[in-house]
């Protein structure tokens, strides 16, 4: 049964589930339980502490932003200049952060019901409390009033000896002691941004016991999010991630090691559409109990209460049990099975092993109507600490050692011969310095959200084993390849090594249940470790109007343009592969895309692509221009060059710097609303396509700027009768913004006599073209338009254009990174995109220390 279909079957179950036990239906007011069935739900609570030692339950209060992501809650917004906004608060000058002031950290004595208030901030904020192991001590993350960062801190039980433990410029939150004394927590001091928000990302780090020795567990670009220690010493945690597929659809559970070595799905990775997070272990089994936050995840992490057994592998659907289906439940922690506390609004619940929840505490009505929620209820007691995992790296070794033990097992691998995979291909996925929006444009067009680096590639032995060295603590994506260097399969994940680790897979997306024995050992093993051979000749960041445009206009545009229209030109209706601009992508790039020239992840909930559905080697492109295709005969840089940009997931730009810039529609440099393109010449052209358009392509009315240059879902009106469907109306290739005259939006209204396409028929079929000629006093009007967006264009400036600068926030972001000189103007010095991001990614690399 396939992952889709046991979601939905997981869908409608939680349907079924999504009330209280016992509640009344959708629509029908639930009766209030009764002061005896609170009072046995707190008893039962009570004992279950009491068998544990404890008899307080800590909690944190604050209150929550109206971002609804469920990892938006600190740090400030790549715009924070421009004040809160629609989802920010105000924050230090008038900045907009992801958080608002006011924080407690409290205690609940459940016997007594006596609550003591241990830290009361009432412009900062607290969250994230861990008991330690002697029961003494909490550690927890606290941004104090006067400062815009979470840090670390511990405070006595009592709410006497706070202390802070971290400091610096970045965000410090979730912490969780470790058995050897130490801390690991996710921390903004990975300097990167979410790629498909706006918000900063924080990922696995860790620390001394006092906080000092900070460093990275982890080198995702998206999030870690809640890490906790399980019984046998290793962590659990959240790992979201997108390598070439759906940005909203994969954070589940991982593991590692407190060294951040042996990182490994736990539960999930292949179900797409729900987040799994705050998971922490059931005393006396191997499950966890978690929160599973439907879609893309609630506020504060807001889900369903469920209970995971990972014991039949990290695929298996059946082993997670919903409790609960309510989606308000937050911060779980587990007696037993038959025994859960969980936040749920302003107040505590007890659930029981039938998934039945009844409040067992509330905040008071003062601080509700504050607007406060409860967080993160966990008991006060001590506790034996867990196994204890000894260390596996060597902080000496800048790389660590990769096994591929036999690249032909693995599932959805029919139809690969043995033999047939020569190398791998090794990519490394780039994080952000910065990000604007929850799209991936202008980077790809509904593809992916990062830029990939071809680090090189290893060879695989006859058996399928191969052996190599790669760079510590970086994102690593492997594609198997042929003879060729063509695609055969490739990972939608990422890996990494920790210095001096060594550590292996059984071949290609294995089943995570099986191993193997191989006989006589591996012949990648008879000799030392691989080094990754780079690839001579071709840029490891590709970018497509510097690397791509030149080997199209050498082998395509003579044909495909809009001078020779001798084989599928305009004219016909066909490819068009100049490098032209568009209000966003160059008109070669939206055709690539749109006429599926190549084949890449899109965001697509889909993984484990079957062999050679994905990447180079199901990219019709490449079979173009071999000589068969018209003599077109790429020489084999020029197809090199173009089989490694599609699988490093074919970039249109090839530099952050160009993020939120150049585009029209989109974001442009520091006017991000369509009324910014709202001049006049616009206005009069909307009023022509009202009165000469709209009768056939928009019955509904005329059409104004906005629409004109920046509304996709309008573009619908402008359906030209061309070969391909996916081509009609797209704003991307109707306005010519290089040459204005060579518009399609011009060309394909305009009559063949009048030196157009005459591609508009009637409601009969027949030839009806709307400008008989150019003298129209209508076609000059939107002549007009495109002229004035390139007029505009050139003003702005996109990544590829002379004069080009970054925008002030990319450039704050380098300088705050430490890139750029502390009084480097944001506002009006040059920079060099390609050249900061470079040193940028090259600032993260991990340098053993001397």
């Amino acid at each position: 049964m396939s992952w889709r279909i046991l979601w939905a079957v997981s869908v409608a179950w939680v349907a079924a589930m999504s009330r209280p036990h016992g509640a009344a239906p959708a629509g029908v007011p639930a009766e209030v339980p009764a002061e005896a069935e609170i009072e046995m739900a707190r008893s039962a609570v009570g004992e279950a502490m009491a068998r544990a030692g404890a008899r307080e339950i800590v909690f944190a209060m604050r209150k929550p932003v109206a971002d609804g992501h469920w990892y938006a809650n600190f740090g400030y917004y790549a715009e924070c200049e421009k004040g809160a906004g629609e989802r920010a608060a105000p924050g230090p000058e008038g900045k907009g952060v992801a958080y608002r002031e006011g924080g407690r950290l409290c205690k609940w004595d459940v016997a007594s019901g006596r609550v003591t208030v241990l830290l009361d901030d009432p412009r900062g904020g607290v969250r994230d409390p861990f008991v330690d192991h002697d029961g003494r001590t909490i550690l927890f993350s606290y941004r104090a009033g006067d400062r815009e960062h979470y840090h670390l801190h511990t405070i006595n039980a009592d709410g006497t000896g706070l202390r802070r433990l971290t400091d610096g410029d970045y965000d410090d939150i979730e912490p969780c002691r470790l058995p050897d004394g130490g801390i690991v927590f996710v921390s903004s001091r990975c300097k990167r941004w979410v790629n498909c928000w706006a918000t900063q990302v924080a990922v696995l780090h860790r620390c001394g016991p006092d906080g000092g020795g900070v460093r990275p567990l982890s080198s995702n670009n998206e999030h870690d999010n809640t890490p906790w220690v399980l019984p046998d010493g290793r962590l659990i945690y959240t790992r979201w991630e997108y390598i070439d597929r759906s940005q909203v659809d994969y954070h589940h559970l991982w593991t590692t090691n407190p060294d951040g070595t042996g990182q490994m799905v736990h539960f999930g990775n292949q179900r797409p559409g729900l987040l799994m997070i705050d998971a922490k272990p059931v005393p006396g089994s191997e499950k966890v109990v978690a929160i599973f936050s439907p879609g893309h995840g609630r506020r504060d992490h807001a889900g369903t209460l469920a209970l995971v057994d990972p014991r039949a592998g990290p695929d298996d659907a059946a082993r997670a049990r919903v409790l609960n289906g309510g989606q308000e439940f937050r911060d779980p922690w587990a007696f037993g099975e038959d025994r859960i506390i969980a936040a749920r609004g302003a107040g505590i619940v007890a659930v029981d092993g039938a998934g039945k929840p009844v409040e067992i505490f509330a905040l008071s009505r003062e601080d509700q109507e504050a607007g406060f929620l409860l967080h993160e209820p966990r008991p006060i007691h001590p506790r034996r600490a867990e196994g204890r995992i000894p260390d596996r790296i060597e902080p000496g070794s800048p790389v660590g050692r990769l096994i591929v033990a036999d690249i032909y097992r693995g599932r959805n691998m029919e139809g690969v011969a043995r033999g047939e995979i020569k190398r791998l291909l090794v990519l490394e996925s780039l994080p952000k310095p910065i990000n604007y929006t929850g799209g991936m444009e202008p980077l790809t067009y509904g593809g992916s959200f990062t830029l990939e680096r071809v680090l090189g590639t290893v060879p695989v032995e006859a058996d399928g084993s191969a052996h190599f060295e790669a760079p510590a603590l970086r994102s690593l994506i492997l594609v198997a390849l042929d003879k060729d260097g063509l695609a055969v399969k490739r990972m939608q994940s990422f890996l990494t090594v920790q210095p001096g680790e060594t550590t292996s897979c059984v071949g290609c997306h294995e089943h995570r249940a099986q191993t193997i024995a191989p006989r006589g050992g591996l012949l990648a093993l008879a000799r030392p470790p691989d080094r990754i051979e780079p690839e001579r000749g071709c840029p490891d960041v590709l970018d497509y109007p510097r690397d791509i445009q030149p080997v199209l206009d050498r082998l395509c545009a003579d044909c495909h343009g809009y001078e020779k229209t001798a084989r599928g030109g305009p004219r016909e209706g066909g490819v068009i592969l100049t490098g032209d601009r568009g209000p966003m992508f160059s008109h070669s790039y939206f055709t690539m895309t749109t006429r599926a020239l190549f084949s890449d992840g899109r965001n697509r909930p889909q993984s484990n692509y079957r062999p050679r559905e994905l990447g180079s080697g199901a990219s019709r492109i490449l079979g173009m221009i071999d000589g068969s295709h018209h003599g077109a005969k790429a020489s084999p840089a020029e197809a090199q060059r173009l089989r490694l940009w599609i699988d490093a997931g074919a970039p249109y730009i090839g530099t952050y710097a160009g993020l939120g810039s150049g585009m029209i529609g989109g974001y442009a440099l520091n006017k991000p609303t369509h009324t910014d393109f709202e001049w006049p010449t616009t206005r009069a052209a909307g009023q022509a396509i009202g009165a000469r358009c709209a009768s056939c392509h928009d019955p509904g009315g005329a059409m104004s700027l906005p629409t004109a240059l920046s509304d996709e879902r309008k573009m619908s009106f402008w359906r030209f009768e061309q070969k391909d469907p996916r081509h009609r109306g797209s704003r991307h290739i109707v306005f010519n913004l290089s040459r204005p005259e060579r518009s399609l939006m011009l060309l394909a209204p305009l009559s063949k006599e009048g030196g157009g396409l005459g591609l508009c028929r009637g409601a009969d079929g027949a030839p009806a073209w709307v400008f008989a000629d150019r003298g129209d006093a209508d076609y000059a009007r939107l002549e007009a338009m495109i002229t004035e967006g390139k007029r505009y264009l050139e003003g702005i400036k996109r990544f590829d254009m002379a004069g080009f600068r970054p925008r002030p926030e990319y450039l704050r972001e380098m300088r705050r990174y430490g890139l750029l000189p502390a009084n480097f103007d944001v506002a009006s010095a040059p920079a060099d995109g390609y050249e900061l991001d470079r040193r940028y990614w090259e600032s993260l690399w991990y340098r053993p220390s001397r």
